[in-house]
C-alpha cells in the first residue's frame, strides 16, 4: 500500500482512524495481564516505524488522519481512570504519541471536507452502525446531507442515495472503506466469522463533486488501480518478487 501511494502520488492522504489499535487499554483486556503491561509507547512507535517512517519516505504531500475509536483509547482511559491528571496530559493524545508534528501529519475533525460535496468522518462519532456494506455511510450521508466517507466498520462499499424535486435529480454517497488489518491479530473474533472487506478508496475530486471508487484488496495483497494490478507476488527464479501489471518489477 505504501509502495503503491509513493508511485501513484495522490494530492492527498487520508487515513481514516483506526491508526493504531491500542489493544491494551481497551474492554477486551481490562482485568487481564494486558491491562498492566504498559505498552501503549510500544504499540506507538510500532506505527510510527511500520507506518508514518515509510510512508514519509515515498510521499511528502499532505498527509491528514482522523482519530478512530481505537486511537482515542489511551485518552479516554486516562481520563476514567485518572481524570486529575487527563485534564492536564497532552503526552497520550495519540496524535502526540505518534509524534504527528515531526511527520508533517494533521490531525483533522470529524466531518473533514475531504473533496468538494464529500466529508470524511470514522464512523464512531454518531451511533447506529449496519450490518449491511455501505448502508451506515449512506445513513450518515443522508442525516449529514452530503457525502460521507468513513471507515469504523471494517467494510467496503459504495451506496448512493437520490433524491429529486421539480425534475431534478440529486445523489449522494456513503463510502465505507473497508480496512488494511491482519484479521489474524484480531483475537476477540476467535476465529468467527466477520463481515469484514479488506480494501481502501480513491476519491477522483474535481471542480463541483468528486467520483467515488472502492478498492478492493486480495487475499495476496494485491489490488487493482486503474487497469494494473499493484502488490502481486511473482515467483522469479526460485525467489519472490513484487510485480505490477502482469511484470516483474
Amino acid at each position: 500500500m505504501i509502495d503503491f501511494v509513493g508511485e501513484y502520488q495522490p494530492d492527498e492522504v487520508l487515513q481514516i482512524g483506526d491508526l493504531v489499535d491500542y489493544p491494551a487499554p481497551s474492554r477486551w483486556s481490562a482485568g487481564t495481564k494486558a491491562e498492566f503491561e504498559g505498552n501503549v509507547i510500544r504499540d506507538s512507535e510500532y506505527a510510527k516505524r511500520v507506518f508514518l517512517d515509510p510512508l514519509r519516505d515515498v510521499y511528502d504531500g499532505p498527509v491528514k488522519v482522523l482519530e478512530g475509536n481505537h486511537d482515542e483509547r489511551p485518552r479516554k482511559y486516562l481520563a476514567s481512570r485518572a481524570p486529575a491528571l487527563a485534564a492536564e496530559d497532552q503526552f497520550y493524545r495519540f496524535e502526540n504519541l505518534l509524534d504527528f508534528q515531526s511527520f508533517g501529519v494533521e490531525k483533522v475533525d470529524p466531518y473533514y471536507p475531504v473533496a468538494p460535496g464529500w466529508v470524511a468522518i470514522h464512523g464512531h462519532e454518531s451511533p447506529g452502525m449496519s450490518q449491511v456494506p455501505g448502508a451506515t455511510a449512506r445513513l450518515k450521508a443522508v442525516k449529514a446531507g452530503t457525502s460521507v466517507i468513513m471507515g469504523h466498520t471494517h467494510r467496503l462499499a459504495i451506496s448512493p442515495h437520490t433524491t429529486g424535486h421539480n425534475g431534478r435529480l440529486t445523489t449522494i454517497y456513503g463510502f465505507e472503506v473497508g480496512h488494511l488489518m491482519d484479521v489474524r491479530q484480531a483475537g476477540y473474533l476467535k476465529n468467527g466469522p466477520a463481515n469484514w472487506q479488506s480494501g481502501f478508496g480513491i476519491l477522483y475530486a474535481g471542480k463541483y463533486g468528486a467520483t467515488p471508487h472502492a478498492i478492493p484488496v486480495e487475499r495476496d495483497g494485491s489490488f487493482v488501480v486503474e487497469g494494473e494490478r499493484y502488490g502481486e507476488i511473482k515467483r522469479v527464479g526460485g525467489k519472490f518478487a513484487p510485480r505490477k501489471g502482469g511484470e516483474a518489477a
